[in-house]
């Protein structure tokens, strides 16, 4: 499988981007899954409801099905949070997997930054950034620079970067 990533910073506009990309690539005739990092505490389950109550009874993995979707959650219950490479092990075949975060891992990414801020781009001192995808024009970049609302403009810069293009 090809991977690609989105990261940035918070508020920057990834998950617009992310959204907006699955479904210009789907619209081309390509599949994608996309993994999502979040850095708190997340939960899909509800309170209450027979999974949550399987979960907190103390079983390690759960698996909610029904005929539109499944979902398996697995509990960490103090493990280490696993690696990406782990995770993609456990997706179904696609020609893409857009990954939205994992900053600090080594797959080649596009930045998102919708506005200046006071922060540092990050792509200036991390060299899997691509390119930034941006809503201004940024200063002091050796990567291209794409803006973020033409989708189709980052979805084929995307594509040519994996080859797929």
């Amino acid at each position: 499988m090809r991977i690609f990533g989105v990261t940035g910073w918070k508020n920057t506009g990834k998950t617009t981007l992310m959204e907006r990309l699955v479904s210009e690539i789907i619209s081309r005739g390509l599949s994608v899954s996309t993994i999502k990092h979040a850095h708190h505490n997340v939960d899909v389950d509800q309170p209450g409801k027979d999974s949550y109550r399987h979960r907190q009874a103390g079983a390690q993995q759960v698996i909610l099905a029904s005929a539109n979707r499944w979902a398996l959650m697995t509990e960490m219950r103090g493990a280490d949070e696993p690696p990406l490479a782990a995770l993609l092990e456990k997706l179904a075949p696609v020609d893409l997997v857009l990954i939205e975060g994992y900053k600090r891992n080594d797959h080649p990414k596009i930045e998102a930054s919708i506005a200046p801020s006071k922060r540092e781009l990050i792509a200036l001192t991390d060299p899997t950034i691509c390119a930034v995808a941006a809503g201004y024009d940024p200063d002091g970049l050796t990567q291209p620079v794409l803006p973020i609302n033409d989708i189709a403009a980052i979805a084929d810069f995307i594509l040519m970067e994996v080859g797929l293009g």
